[in-house]
């Protein structure tokens, strides 16, 4: 046997009651304790959570490069609109035209002859395309610029 303390007077024996709570708050601590161990050790959880993480990291940063690209081509489409002689954009100017006419055309005549699904898809790629408009627009005039600068190089 362990010989006891000398008994001081100055403390009090625990009562019963607070011996109870000091075992209930020690079962808290190893209950919490062995959630996190247990936490730790579950690997598949562990790795959802991560594979989470990631996509999102890989959302935000697609979503940043998209908007970046789209302000380069937008900047790229004003500057080779810029320096363009004024001729060379009128005729840029009614060659999109034209072609937004004739692709006018050419849905109206695909949509009166395709089939009900065929026309749905197709509804939905238009859908997506106007939501697209501007960068669109703006490849496709950068485009034509550069093809007529190269023409009327060629002829010089």
């Amino acid at each position: 046997m362990t010989p006891d303390k000398p008994h001081t007077g100055d403390e009090a024996t625990p009562s019963p009651e607070e011996l109870r709570e000091k075992v209930e708050a020690t079962r808290e601590e190893l209950g919490e304790t062995v959630e996190a161990l247990a936490a730790k050790t579950d690997v598949k959880t562990r790795a959802q959570e991560k594979t989470v993480a990631v996509k999102q990291q890989v959302a935000e940063k697609t979503t940043q490069a998209k908007a970046q690209l789209k302000d380069k081509a937008t900047h790229a489409a004003h500057a080779v609109q810029d320096r363009a002689p004024e001729p060379m954009r009128a005729k840029a100017a009614a060659a999109t035209e034209q072609a937004r006419d004739k692709a006018m055309h050419v849905a109206e005549l695909a949509r009166d002859k395709a089939p009900e699904p065929v026309r749905e898809k197709t509804g939905q790629g238009m859908e997506a395309a106007r939501a697209k408009r501007t960068p669109l627009l703006a490849a496709a005039g950068a485009l034509i610029a550069l093809m007529l600068i190269r023409r009327a190089r060629r002829h010089q």
